[in-house]
C-alpha cells in the first residue's frame, strides 16, 4: 500500500458541539428582540385593515375577519378631503426632509473633511463644540429657536423646520463624517496633487467616491430627524395647508372619537419611506458606522 501524504488524507470534521448556556440565551435574546421589533408594526398593519367596530372590539380581534383596504383607498385618493389633506402633509413632509437631507449633506462633508485633514487654532475645541448641543433635550432649545425664527419672519414656514433640523442633524452627521475620513490615507490625495490636480480635485475624484457610504449614511440619519420630528413642527407652524405628516396624524383624533384604523393606515403609511431606505441602503449605513469608529 502506497503512503498517504498530509495533503491527500481528508480534513478532520469538525463536530459541532450542544449550545452552551450563553449560546441559548443569545438565541432568546435574538427571538424576544425580533418579537419585540416586529410586534408593533404587524399590529399596526392588522388594525389598519379593521373595520372602525373590529379596532374598538373587546377582547381584540388579533387577526381580522373582514379585512378592509377602505382606510388606504381613502388615503391615498385625492378625490374626498382626507385624501386631500393627508396626500398634502405627506408633500410636505417630503420638501422639508429632503431639503434638510441635502443641505446637511453639503455642509457637513466640507465641515468634516475640515475637521479631518486640516489643523488650526482652535480646532478640537470646536469639534467638541459643535458636539455639545447634543447633550440637551431638544425641548430646551424650543423657545429660543422659536423668536429667533419670529425675528427673522420664518415661523410658518418650511424653513423655519429645515434651518431647526439643520442645527440638530449638522453636529452628529459632521462626527460621523469625520471619522470616516480619518480613515482615509491621506497619500491617496497626496498622490492625486503629484498627478497635477488640485486639493479640490483630489477632494472631489478621490476623497468623495470612497466615503460614500458615510454620506450615505449621514443622508439616512438627517432624512429620518427630519421625517419623524413633531414637537418643532407642531410649534412653529399653524398654517393647516404647511403642516407636516407627524403633526398631522392629529386629524384622526376628534374630541369624542379616534378613527383607529385611519391613524394606523396613516402611520404605517409614513413608515414605508424610512423602512424602504434602511432596507435598500443598508450595507451602506453599517459600513460607515463601522469603519467610522474603528482607527486604521
Amino acid at each position: 500500500m502506497s503512503a498517504v501524504t498530509l495533503e491527500q488524507r481528508p480534513a478532520p470534521k469538525r463536530r459541532r458541539g450542544k449550545a452552551g448556556p450563553w449560546g441559548v440565551a443569545r438565541i432568546v435574546y435574538l427571538v424576544l428582540l425580533g418579537i419585540f421589533t416586529v410586534l408593533p408594526m404587524a399590529w399596526m398593519l392588522l388594525t389598519s385593515v379593521k373595520t372602525q367596530f373590529a379596532a374598538l372590539q373587546y377582547p381584540p380581534e388579533w387577526i381580522p375577519s373582514e379585512p378592509t383596504l377602505e382606510q388606504y383607498t381613502r388615503l391615498l385618493s385625492p378625490a374626498n378631503e382626507v385624501g386631500q389633506e393627508f396626500l398634502h402633509y405627506l408633500l410636505n413632509s417630503i420638501m422639508v426632509s429632503t431639503a434638510t437631507t441635502i443641505l446637511g449633506v453639503a455642509i457637513a462633508v466640507p465641515a468634516a473633511y475640515a475637521f479631518s485633514r486640516f489643523r488650526f487654532p482652535g480646532r478640537k475645541l470646536l469639534f467638541y463644540a459643535v458636539l455639545v448641543r447634543n447633550m440637551f433635550p431638544a425641548v430646551v432649545f424650543l423657545m429660543p429657536l422659536f423668536i429667533m425664527m419670529k425675528w427673522m419672519g420664518l415661523v410658518n414656514t418650511a424653513w423655519s423646520l429645515i434651518l431647526t433640523y439643520l442645527t440638530f442633524g449638522l453636529p452628529l452627521s459632521i462626527w460621523l463624517l469625520k471619522g470616516f475620513y480619518d480613515n482615509i490615507p491621506p497619500q491617496l490625495e497626496q498622490a492625486a496633487r503629484i498627478d497635477g490636480a488640485t486639493r479640490f480635485q483630489a477632494f472631489l475624484f478621490v476623497v468623495m467616491p470612497l466615503s460614500t457610504p458615510g454620506i450615505i449614511a449621514t443622508a439616512i440619519y438627517s432624512f429620518v430627524l427630519a421625517w419623524n420630528e413633531y414637537v418643532y413642527a407642531l410649534t412653529f407652524i399653524n398654517d393647516k395647508s404647511k403642516l407636516t405628516l407627524p403633526v398631522g396624524l392629529e386629524r384622526f383624533f376628534t374630541e369624542y372619537a379616534t378613527n383607529w384604523p385611519g391613524l394606523m393606515a396613516a402611520s404605517f403609511i409614513m413608515s414605508v419611506p424610512v423602512v424602504v431606505l434602511f432596507l435598500v441602503l443598508q450595507k451602506y449605513f453599517v459600513r460607515a458606522l463601522t469603519e467610522g469608529a474603528v482607527k486604521s
